[in-house]
């Protein structure tokens, strides 16, 4: 094995999109490349999150619940400079966990998308 990314279906790409730019991912492709795209994929640093609409998947995935998006599982994502982070983002997101110490060492924090995933990020501070 080499590597994971998530792929997240979502409701409303350009929403998705907007809303990962505040956390500071930027948009590496989208499928279509013009016009209004069905998937993407964005990055921040090496964190790879592809996006998809639920429309796009026809009958290809029929287990999958298109009548809403968001899941079951957290994004835990470490990151550097954890409080400034928490600070710039923390007006402009749905804070679910305000930023604390783990009872493991990392101090971190959790926010839900607006899809309903949640990010928990974390950093294991000196």
């Amino acid at each position: 094995m080499e590597t994971l990314s998530v792929n997240t279906f979502v409701k409303d790409i350009r929403r998705t999109i907007d809303f990962y730019g505040l956390l500071g991912f930027k948009i590496s492709m989208t499928v279509p490349d013009k016009g209004d795209p069905i998937w993407g994929m964005m990055t921040n640093g090496g964190i790879t999150i592809m996006i998809q609409s639920l429309a796009s998947l026809g009958n290809e995935l029929p287990d999958i619940d298109r009548a809403k998006s968001g899941g079951t599982l957290i994004f835990y994502i470490k990151v550097t400079g954890i409080r400034s982070f928490y600070e710039e983002i923390k007006d402009k997101v749905e804070i679910v966990k305000t930023l604390e110490k783990a009872f493991y060492g990392a101090t971190e924090f959790t926010i839900k998308d607006i899809d309903g995933f949640h990010l928990t990020f974390a950093e294991t501070e000196r």
